[in-house]
């Protein structure tokens, strides 16, 4: 009797972009092809304090860890500097409380990825615009063109960073996927 090859389990990862308005995304990869499974951002209001933002994005953190786990691995976008020093103060806040969440179910970000080096492995130019990137996270993803992210398309860079990931890493095909 011959033997059924047996089909290759999905590898999960989850994509970060950390900031107080954080984007979040969760990609399959199955026989070396990327699959969107979640893709949201959330945005905080400038009118609660700092301990109330960072307390919302701790919930969406534990949310998504909840609903979408577990995960091969975790990457988020590296923070390099900020504009200013309440900039610096928001992500690295914003951070804490990412990796508070995840903790909550024993998860830690496995991976940074510096922001030009998401853009040149997803795109191809480290200066890529962020419309640029969403329209080549899409064809990646195999997503159609009226594909939506959200506005402030921080839910298609989570979808760059986890590819960005991948790509480098030599976890996808890449040829004829853009």
């Amino acid at each position: 009797m011959a033997k059924r090859k047996q089909a290759e389990p999905a590898a999960r990862y989850l994509g970060l972009d950390i900031s107080l308005n954080p984007g979040f995304a969760v990609i399959d990869v199955k026989n070396r092809v990327p699959t969107l499974i979640h893709a949201s951002s959330l945005v905080t209001a400038t009118t609660h304090t700092d301990g109330q933002r960072f307390a919302y994005i701790e919930a969406k953190t534990v949310a998504t860890a909840h609903d979408y786990g577990p995960f091969t691995a975790i990457i988020r976008e590296d923070f390099t500097d900020g504009r200013s020093k309440r900039a610096r103060q928001g992500v690295f806040g914003a951070w804490a409380a990412v990796d508070q969440g995840l903790g909550r179910y024993g998860y830690v970000v496995t991976d940074d990825i510096a922001p030009t080096a998401v853009k040149r492995h997803v795109t191809g130019n480290g200066k890529a615009e962020k419309a640029e990137v969403a329209a080549t996270v899409r064809k990646y993803l195999r997503l159609p063109d009226d594909y939506t992210f959200a506005a402030g398309y921080d839910d298609s860079d989570a979808c760059g960073i986890i590819l960005a990931h991948l790509i480098a890493n030599k976890l996808i095909d890449v040829e004829g996927a853009v």
